[in-house]
C-alpha cells in the first residue's frame, strides 16, 4: 500500500519541488493549494510522471484551503482522510510575508502573517495527527521554518516570529510522537531562488552568504527527502539549515 503525504502549498517553488520529490521516493502526495488551481494540477501532473515507473504508484490528490481557516481546513482534511485514509506524512511548507519596519507594521499585517504561518501549524496538523497514531505505521512531520525564525531579519519581525515559533512547537510535538515512531523536524531555508526571492535586497544578501548564491528550491526538497527517508528514522525533533552557509 502506499504511503499518503500531505505538502502545503505545494503549487510552486519550494512546495513544488518538495511535492515532486516526495512522489520521485515513491510516496502518494496530496498537493494543497489555497488558489492557484493551474500550478497545483501542474505540480500533480509532475508529481505523477515521477511516480509512472512505481507498481505502487498512487493517483495523488489535489486539496484546495486556506490553512489560515481552521474550520475549512480541518473539514477539507478529515473528508480526505475518510475518502482515502490516513497520512503517514506531512510537510507544512505554505506560508505568507508582509515585510515591513516594526514601528509602521499594521496589525494586519502582523495578524496575517502569524494567522497563516504559525496558526496554520495547529490548523492543519491537528487534524491529522490522531489518524496517524491510529494506523500505527509510523509518520513523518516536517515544517518549514526559516533563517529569518533562526537568527531574526530586519523588516520582518512578524515573519520571525512565525517561523521561530514553528521550531518550538516542531520540538515539542517532536517529544510527544517520538514513542509514535512519528518523526517531527524542520527545514530552515535561508534565500531560495523563488518568487519570495524577488522582493528582497537579493545583492546585499549575497554578500553575507559565504557560497555567494541563491539556494534552489530542489535543495531544500532534498533535505526534505532525507527526513522521509528510513535512514531518517531516529531523527527527531532537529533543525536543517539549508543557507549557504549564512550566520
Amino acid at each position: 500500500m502506499s504511503r499518503r503525504v500531505l505538502v502545503t502549498g505545494a503549487s510552486r517553488g519550494i512546495g513544488r519541488a518538495i511535492a515532486i520529490e516526495l512522489g520521485a521516493m515513491g510516496f502518494d502526495v496530496a498537493v494543497h493549494y489555497r488558489s492557484q488551481e493551474q500550478q497545483a494540477r501542474e505540480t500533480l501532473e509532475e508529481v505523477r510522471k515521477r511516480r509512472a515507473h512505481r507498481d505502487d504508484a498512487g493517483e495523488g490528490a489535489l486539496l484546495a484551503f486556506d490553512i489560515a481557516d481552521r474550520e475549512a481546513t480541518e473539514r477539507a482534511l478529515l473528508a480526505d482522510i475518510e475518502a482515502r485514509g490516513a497520512f503517514f506524512g506531512v510537510v507544512c511548507n505554505a506560508g505568507v510575508t508582509a515585510d515591513g519596519p516594526f514601528p509602521g507594521m499594521k496589525p494586519e499585517a502582523w495578524d496575517r502573517v502569524l494567522h497563516t504561518n504559525l496558526d496554520g501549524f495547529y490548523n492543519v496538523l491537528r487534524p491529522l495527527v490522531m489518524p496517524m497514531v491510529r494506523a500505527r505505521r509510523g509518520g513523518r512531520i516536517v515544517t518549514l521554518s526559516s533563517v529569518s525564525g533562526l537568527m531574526g531579519n530586519r523588516g520582518q519581525v512578524n515573519y520571525s516570529a512565525s517561523k521561530a515559533g514553528l521550531i518550538g512547537a516542531t520540538k515539542a510535538l517532536a517529544q510527544e510522537l517520538a514513542k509514535r515512531q512519528i518523526t517531527v523536524n524542520s527545514v530552515a531555508p535561508g534565500l531560495i531562488d523563488t518568487e519570495m526571492a524577488d522582493e528582497a535586497p537579493v545583492e546585499e544578501i549575497l554578500k553575507r552568504i559565504p557560497m555567494r548564491r541563491l539556494g534552489r528550491p530542489e535543495e531544500v526538497a532534498a533535505a526534505v527527502g532525507f527526513l522521509f527517508s528510513e535512514a531518517a528514522g531516529y531523527v527527531t525533533g532537529q533543525v536543517i539549515s539549508v543557507n549557504g552557509g549564512l550566520v
